[in-house]
């Protein structure tokens, strides 16, 4: 039986949690909570104090009840205090009034390849000729391009225009990036040009997170000093310090698919290792010291923090130094029998901090990694006693050589099953977000990580190494240069040796996505609700290995039958859809044919779709649909569906201005689209249809698509048309009487067949 009292925050950290969630999901129109909060929080206590006396365990177990309820209700008021959405002065409030806004950047840039992206708060705006406090957040995007500076942490900017609230997905199934940013507060996203803002001073909101920032950008110039191949830099630097702007898409996508992508982000992984060199020299050389235990406490959270000050703060890095901070704390106070109160004391804290990390993938993958290596790592373990059986067969008369390879062989096969332990562990609490977050699961993970971990593990002692051999080498350098200079061979023969380390666990990462590449499972759609369904068939598998209970193989067996209804459900909902769909991929023209679980994707243009636009846009509508047939068709050619082409007298008009484009009919299942992408004559031969997609600012008039195409034709502007064309053209057409839809302002059109 568990004794509760031990473990207070097992079930604090749950029911606030259950708390936010419930707001996150259902709160939206609930009015202000605080006052039932509190008033909920006194009779909790006031319930407790009166269990307490009665000393009976029906009235301990109904206080326990309304204190979880209060808690509970305590995380719904903490998250709706936290939506600055609701605040007098949000940037709603005033819609597209803005004439002109002040804000600061208040997030570290992300470089892409063609823009720099990052986040503002807004401090005022002008409204109406006047200056007006406000407040929020702006997700911007800057063209990288000459004369373009890199946004820094703390500048102040002056912008001219409104920012607009965030879009939802265009497209099917498409990444939700508006909740994304809302569950970071920040609902409006601008494109700004050059010449629309301007830096007027630096004042930064955190000086702490700036010199961090700082300091993380000198750290950087390091490796860029020493390390010359760029994808050896790119991942040293994301290794060591989490900066991952150089990071290439092929990198990032074998990371993804050998189930190794933690690598390359500063979190839990980089700070459990430094605590453990620290610990373990601290042990070795200084063990038997008076107060050893709460001194080398003291010097490893020293430790960890100032490592999360030279990586700039991130909030995965302070989430790892958090909850390793509430360890240490633990251990010091020899409590290392409740860790699992602790792990949730640490997330408690978390989410009084920030509500929203509940939502935050790493906050969830992190604690759950966490949480299955300290349950599930030592009993895997113990299914093997891998260094007994090598112990076991050591002879007193065998020479020392063979004693010695008993010995020393079961050490280092112990150590690498203890490692697949830990992988294993791992994988079991993530494997349900991983199906649900990334679509995927690589069975390549044990082979991928069980090399690439230790050496990687290594290359970050190499790189810290590397990083305060170059600030003692640099402060001679202050008084006497010529000392630096002599001195430089040791931070470049660290570096040669840090290089090479990560170009070895870089190409067998390479390696391992080549030749295992059938290994992952990939486009797999689960909900939600299937998401939970799994957690709960983990959970009671593990109470039944625990108990051996036969009511807990009941409970798989039901859970099991849930889920295998729930996709049963879904695979029905699937099999009779058919639907016409203009996808809004930018500057390009795609349309997909969709009957049941197969698809045909066409692009009218004679240039293909590149992976990127597959990957983000049509994909996740395919892995929602769990389409097992797909089919990409270009410029029409190899296409099912049936197509012919209208020309007219104008066509052979020698001035390419006057001639006419080519008209497309396509009719599938009843439905007739015709696609236009030039100008139309009023000679073309009448063609009634359903849907008319126009295309790369076709010239079109509305008198003569009435007389083409007929007037109950839906116009739809596909995303090869200009903004300003689209704004022409909608309100001549609407004049007219005819419906229209714009794929890039509202999103994908889709149509059903008529039969």
């Amino acid at each position: 039986m568990i004794t509760w009292a031990t473990f207070p925050f097992v079930r604090y950290t749950p029911a606030l949690i259950l708390g936010i969630v419930a707001y996150l999901y259902l709160g939206e129109g609930w009015p202000e909570l605080w006052p039932v909060a509190i008033g909920l929080a006194v009779a909790a206590v006031a319930f407790i104090s009166w269990a307490v006396r009665q000393r009976k365990p029906g009235a301990s177990d109904a206080a326990g009840i309304v204190a979880l309820v209060a808690v509970v209700i305590f995380g719904a008021a903490l998250a709706q205090r936290a939506t600055e959405s609701r605040r007098a002065d949000h940037l709603f409030r005033f819609a597209d009034k803005v004439e002109c806004y002040q804000a600061v950047v208040d997030e570290a840039t992300v470089v892409r390849a063609a823009t720099f992206a990052t986040t503002l708060r807004v401090q005022s705006v002008r409204v109406g000729g006047r200056w007006q406090r406000a407040t929020g957040g702006v997700r911007v995007s800057l063209p990288r391009v000459a004369g373009i500076a890199q946004p820094r942490y703390g500048e102040v900017w002056l912008i001219r225009g409104h920012p607009d609230p965030s879009k939802p997905p265009l497209n099917p199934g498409e990444f939700d990036y508006r909740q994304y940013l809302a569950y970071r507060q920040v609902y409006h996203q601008q494109y700004i040009h050059p010449d629309q803002y301007k830096v007027l001073r630096t004042d930064p909101p955190n000086q702490l997170v700036f010199w961090s920032m700082l300091f993380a950008e000198k750290l950087d110039g390091v490796f860029r000093e020493y390390i010359k191949p760029k994808r050896e830099y790119a991942i040293a630097s994301a290794l060591v310090l989490g900066i991952k702007d150089d990071v290439d898409f092929n990198t990032k996508q074998a990371y993804s698919s050998t189930g190794t992508s933690h690598i390359m982000a500063v979190s839990g992984l980089q700070v459990g290792l430094l605590y453990l060199a620290l610990t373990w020299l601290l042990q070795k050389l200084f063990g038997r010291l008076p107060g050893f235990r709460l001194w080398s406490a003291l010097l490893g959270l020293t430790v960890i923090w100032s490592y999360a000050f030279v990586t700039g703060l991130s909030a995965s890095v302070l989430r790892a130094t958090v909850m390793f901070t509430f360890l240490i704390i633990g251990r010091a106070w020899g409590r290392q029998s409740s860790i699992f109160n602790t792990l949730a004391v640490a997330a408690f804290f978390l989410l009084l901090w920030n509500p929203f990390l509940v939502a935050d993938v790493g906050f969830q993958l992190s604690f759950l990694a966490v949480l299955s290596i300290v349950y599930i790592q030592p009993r895997i373990a113990r299914w093997l006693d891998v260094e007994g059986y090598f112990y076991a067969h050591q002879r007193p008369w065998q020479a020392n050589i063979v004693q010695w390879f008993w010995k020393w062989s079961g050490v280092a096969l112990d150590k690498v099953w203890q490692a697949v332990a830990l992988s294993l562990a791992a994988q079991v609490a993530t494997f349900g977000l991983g199906l649900y977050y990334f679509h995927q699961f690589p069975f390549s993970f044990l082979f991928s990580n069980l090399v690439a971990v230790p050496i990687s593990s290594a290359a970050v002692y190499v790189g810290l190494a590397l990083l305060l051999v170059k600030v003692l080498v640099a402060l001679p350098g202050i008084f006497w240069p010529s000392v630096s200079i002599i001195l430089n061979w040791v931070p470049a023969g660290i570096a040669w040796v840090f290089e090479k380390m990560v170009w070895c666990f870089n190409e067998y990462i390479f390696l391992i996505s080549r030749y295992f590449s059938g290994w992952v499972v990939r486009e797999i759609h689960v909900s939600a609700l299937q998401t939970v369904l799994i957690f709960g068939l983990i959970g009671t598998f593990l109470a039944w290995l625990n108990t051996r209970q036969l009511g807990w193989l009941r409970g798989m067996a039901l859970l099991l039958l849930c889920y295998a209804g729930s996709r049963v459900a879904e695979a029905r909902a699937v099999a009779p859809t058919e639907e016409f769909i203009v996808y809004s991929i930018p500057r390009r023209s795609a349309v997909g044919f969709w009957q049941g679980a197969s698809a045909e994707f066409i692009t009218p243009d004679s240039v293909p779709l590149n992976e990127t636009e597959r990957t983000y846009r049509l994909l996740p509508g395919i892995i929602r649909k769990a389409a097992r047939r797909t089919h990409y068709s270009v410029g029409w050619r190899g296409t099912t569906v049936p197509v012919q082409r209208l020309t007219d007298a104008d066509s052979a008009v020698a001035n390419p201005f006057f001639r006419t484009g080519p008209v497309v009919l396509a009719q599938w299942r009843g439905l007739r689209v015709g696609f236009v992408s030039g100008r139309i004559s009023p000679a073309t031969r009448p063609a009634p249809v359903d849907v008319l997609v126009l295309r790369r600012n076709a010239r079109v008039k509305p008198k003569t698509v009435a007389a083409v195409f007929g007037r109950k034709a839906r116009v739809v502007f596909d995303s090869s048309c200009k903004i300003w064309y689209v704004a022409r053209q909608d309100s001549s057409l609407r004049a007219h009487g005819f419906r229209t839809w714009d794929v890039t302002a509202q999103g994908a059109f889709r149509c059903a067949p008529p039969w």
